[in-house]
């Protein structure tokens, strides 16, 4: 097993490094000066809030916008950029910055949390990770300057930085107004700015750096784009594409006679909203319709696509877009009973496959489990509940008005499962990337059962 110098396992680091930044959080968000009305917030608020901003979930118990002072939300803002890149690699990127070397253990603590398969390259890595980050994040609040200056004046300045960050996570969180975008329902720029965000931080950094490798590619000899980008880009991409187009048109249809959401609206509106709508409830919590005034269809639709969530090595949550790809190639290989598992003319090996049931399996149980016990304690109707702990789990944020309503015991849960949602995954990565190089294993006989 990969330690650290210190004696302590990468995945051990990686779960204390968010735990660390939570609890730091939370005393700082329960501090008087964080506070709108100079009162200390009670410790179990700023927990709260502190775990859903690392953990970029956007679940809050109390509405941000008039709940925190300034320096509240700047702490705020801050949890949600160490959340969106991770710890380790803001710990990584200030090494950088102050030339520190780093070491072997630093160089395998920033596989694991990036789950790369090498270690050549990390540091140029981190490097275009974090600058790709504040130049993607500094375009969108410039481009939400235009809208929110002309309203709010020079406050516009920093609501749209603190929207830009939070879009690009996918943390959902903003400061403009308690029912989140929904005076923005039609507002085109909110609408295109907000959407290529969430899909840019939520694609994953890794089609980033493949999509402008084959675009500079491009530049020199002819090539066939898609054809030439790794099978993981052609899965991610993939995917990302049919789960927001098939998600905008069932809950266009859905949502087509619905007077509580778009039946007032023209076409290119409506077409509009069920866009975004499929878009957020990739792990970016935002919301455009109020979530509680969806018809009963679309909101499990939209639970399909917040358990789903964005890609591998992005700011979004969930069990991911290739994760999902791969389940789903997996079972129809087993049903025209194919040995191996092919997408895009290339076999996806075992390991793939077995990491991305033990993915989708930890989830579920995640959910699972906080759904009976937030049942337990609540008296919300089922698919309220559930909506809540599949937003929790996945990090999304959104929620059908049930939030603020938690009890003690119901805060204390939804903030257990945002947090074994945001580090469950990237557990199990570490974890499968050592199995993997421990080859001398002592295996048992193999004997057959019955399934199905």
């Amino acid at each position: 097993m990969r330690k650290q110098w210190t004696g302590i396992s990468t995945t051990h680091i990686i779960l204390l490094s968010f735990l660390t930044a939570i609890l730091i959080g939370a005393v700082l968000l329960s501090l008087p000066i964080s506070s709108a009305d100079g009162n200390p917030t009670s410790f179990l608020d700023a927990l709260f809030t502190a775990t859903t901003s690392v953990c970029v979930t956007g679940l809050v118990v109390t509405p941000t916008v008039s709940s925190w002072s300034v320096f509240g939300q700047v702490v705020i803002l801050i949890l949600i950029q160490i959340g969106g890149l991770g710890v380790i690699t803001i710990m990584s990127g200030l090494m950088i910055l102050l030339h520190k070397k780093m070491g072997i253990g630093d160089r395998l603590l920033l596989q694991d949390a990036f789950n790369l398969n090498s270690l050549s390259g990390l540091v140029r890595f981190v490097k275009k990770v974090v600058g790709g980050t504040l130049i993607i994040e500094g375009i969108g609040a410039l481009l939400y300057m235009t809208v929110f200056i002309p309203r709010f004046g020079a406050k516009g300045i920093w609501i749209s930085l603190f929207t830009s960050v939070s879009a690009f996570c996918n943390a959902g969180i903003d400061i403009i107004a308690e029912n989140s975008l929904c005076d923005y329902a039609l507002n085109p720029i909110i609408n295109i700015v907000t959407c290529s965000l969430i899909i840019l931080g939520g694609i994953g950094y890794i089609v980033w750096w493949d999509v402008l490798r084959v675009v500079k590619k491009a530049r020199t000899k002819k090539v066939r784009f898609f054809r030439d980008l790794t099978l993981h880009s052609k899965i991610a991409i993939t995917a990302t594409l049919i789960l927001i187009f098939v998600g905008a048109i069932f809950i266009f249809a859905f949502e087509y006679n619905n007077p509580q959401t778009i039946k007032d609206y023209t076409l290119l509106q409506k077409i509009e909203v069920s866009l975004f709508q499929s878009v957020t409830t990739r792990t970016a919590g935002f919301a455009t319709v109020p979530q509680e005034n969806l018809t009963n269809a679309s909101s499990i639709v939209c639970l399909l696509l917040m358990f789903i969530g964005g890609s591998p090595v992005g700011t979004a949550g969930g069990i991911k877009t290739v994760t999902f790809a791969v389940i789903i190639i997996s079972a129809f290989a087993a049903i025209r009973n194919k040995e191996d598992t092919e997408v895009f003319g290339r076999q996806l090996t075992k390991q793939a496959v077995s990491k991305a049931v033990a993915v989708t399996c930890m989830s579920f149980i995640i959910m699972f489990a906080s759904t009976v016990l937030l049942s337990a304690v609540t008296d919300a109707n089922a698919l309220d509940v559930v909506y809540e702990t599949v937003s929790a789990t996945a990090t999304v944020g959104l929620s059908r008005n049930l939030t603020a309503s938690l009890d003690g015991v119901g805060k204390i849960i939804i903030i257990v499962t945002m947090y074994l949602g945001r580090v469950g995954p990237i557990s199990l990565a570490v974890a499968f990337k050592r199995n993997k190089d421990n080859q001398n294993i002592i295996r048992n006989p193999i004997e057959e059962i019955s399934v199905g």
